[in-house]
């Protein structure tokens, strides 16, 4: 009588029982090669081809623990896939049998478009969170963020953003690398002093993560130019430092539905927000400064200096937001003013409710044009 083969002897499982083991936590690999995954793929899969398994896996796979199921075109070459992986120690690796070909008759979930091995290893750490995982990093591929400002605020929320994989990033700017912006703005260098900060920073970026794609407006947000410069973006961040592109942000995020990440910083201290037009509760940018504050009320960097990490503080709390924001998880800081005090050391949240009566969103707030909006800073 034969003996019932051990789970250790099975490699083939059906495509539906892969599809269930999937939804439990299952790595689906796609172990062909990059050409043939281009007309559509396994929802869920992973593209590593099955000749760089053995050099990629441990990024793609980090724990041994977890099962992989290899798939390829018809289930012959995932078959060699699953007996190499158990070699590398994945006990619980199988084979789908019949491949794609069979998946696809049994009517199971396709989808255009794939992780290539390069982006499963780049952002292997996002894989494994669940909150992100590729559903996740897809959209943030599919993101487009418009980023105004390439200085002390722009430089770690642009760096971040990048590595993360949001997939455009549009960076606004005017102004030229200086040697003072180097204590703080780290996105540029030394031997890019006098380079458009807007240049200087698509390099550090297209050096950081070549699969970004980083658009370049050097221009200074202005009323003739705001709407088109923010059109067709998912959210807008403001890495701005002066009141007037703040408040041309602000009109604009309503105008356009598009949600603000808000950041300031102050000599040893910062704030972040979010405002966001899509949602009935949240206040905007006025509902915290109705009317700009004086000169004296709120000097620039260059008049009461900034210790410089304080724009990295803030600037990564705003990509954080930001990420929230694109990936749909977590709660952003809406309706919530975060305040961090680096000299005590604390960080403190203030309630901030929609204000009724706000000039910007409130119930009688009446629009007229960006030009008037300018003209509240100069007033």
């Amino acid at each position: 009588m034969n003996a019932k083969p051990s789970a250790a002897d099975i490699l083939e499982i059906d495509p539906r029982a892969a599809h269930e083991r999937q939804q439990d936590g299952a790595l689906l690999l796609d172990v062909r090669e990059h050409d043939e995954r281009a007309s559509g793929r396994a929802s869920g899969s992973i593209g590593l081809p099955r000749g760089e398994i053995e050099r990629r896996i441990a990024t793609v796979a980090p724990s041994r623990e977890r099962e992989i199921l290899a798939i390829c075109a018809s289930g012959s070459r995932s078959l060699i896939a699953a007996t190499t992986l158990r070699a590398l120690g994945y006990a619980r690796a199988y084979s789908v049998r019949g491949g794609h070909a069979r998946w696809i008759r049994e009517g199971l979930p396709m989808e255009r478009g794939e992780l290539e091995a390069d982006a499963a290893e780049r952002y292997a750490r996002h894989l494994a969170l669940p909150e992100v995982g590729l559903a996740g990093q897809q959209r943030l591929a599919r993101a487009r963020v418009a980023l105004v400002g390439a200085g002390g605020l722009g430089a770690p929320i642009a760096l971040y953003l990048a590595a993360a994989g949001v997939g455009t990033l549009t960076l606004v700017d005017d102004d030229v690398v200086e040697r003072s912006n180097l204590q703080r703005q780290v996105i540029h260098a030394d031997a890019r002093i006098g380079m458009p900060k807007v240049d200087s920073a698509r390099d550090a970026l297209r050096a950081l993560n070549p699969c970004v794609r980083v658009d370049a407006i050097r221009e200074r947000l202005r009323a003739s130019n705001v709407e088109d410069i923010l059109a067709g973006h998912d959210l807008v961040v403001d890495g701005a430092d002066n009141f007037p592109t703040r408040y041309l942000l602000s009109a604009a995020s309503l105008r356009l539905g598009l949600p603000l990440v808000y950041g300031a910083v102050h000599r040893f201290s910062g704030q972040v927000s979010v405002f966001d037009p899509r949602r009935a509760d949240s206040p905007c940018y006025r509902c915290l400064f109705p009317q700009p504050p004086s000169a004296a009320e709120a000097p620039n960097c260059s008049e009461a200096g900034v210790l410089g990490v304080m724009p990295g503080i803030v600037g990564l709390l705003q990509a954080s937001e930001a990420l929230k924001l694109v990936l749909e998880i977590g709660e952003p800081l809406v309706g919530r003013l975060l305040c961090h005090d680096a000299l005590a050391g604390t960080f403190r949240e203030l309630r901030l409710p929609r204000d009724p009566a706000c000039p910007g969103c409130g119930a009688a707030a009446t629009f007229a044009g960006y030009d008037d909006v300018a003209r509240i800073c100069s007033a």
